[in-house]
């Protein structure tokens, strides 16, 4: 079994594509809205989007939940974690090594987590 994809909540889904747009521009993942509330960043095995909840409710970070991305080297790493940050993410662990992995921390505009590991 693999991962099919992952959704994260967002509530200003325009501020949310500038973050992951800029996070994501030199992957060569294809952006698609097709609707007001939904945004998908597609790749070859690779499926991640950002949406307003379903319930109209405000969108809320689960505590304790992350999503990882591998990004295959340090110095991915550690450029992925300094992009995020300069697009308005917050740090929550510089890139260092834990482990048997060499990874970084950081919360996207909405305090969703995210790690980037080799």
């Amino acid at each position: 079994m693999k991962m099919n994809y992952f959704v994260v909540g967002t509530n200003d889904m325009e501020a949310s594509k500038t973050f992951y747009n800029g996070l994501f521009d030199q992957l060569g993942l294809q952006c698609v809205s097709p609707t007001d509330r939904m945004t998908y960043w597609l790749g070859e095995g690779f499926a991640f989007a950002t949406a307003i909840p379903f319930d109209e409710a405000p969108a809320t970070n689960g505590n304790g939940t992350m999503i990882g991305f591998c990004v295959d080297t340090e110095e991915a790493v550690k450029r992925q974690h300094a992009r995020a940050i300069s697009l308005g993410g917050t740090c929550e662990g510089a890139p260092g090594q834990r482990g048997p992995k060499f990874s970084a921390y950081v919360r996207d505009l909405d305090g969703n987590k995210l790690c980037f590991s080799d």
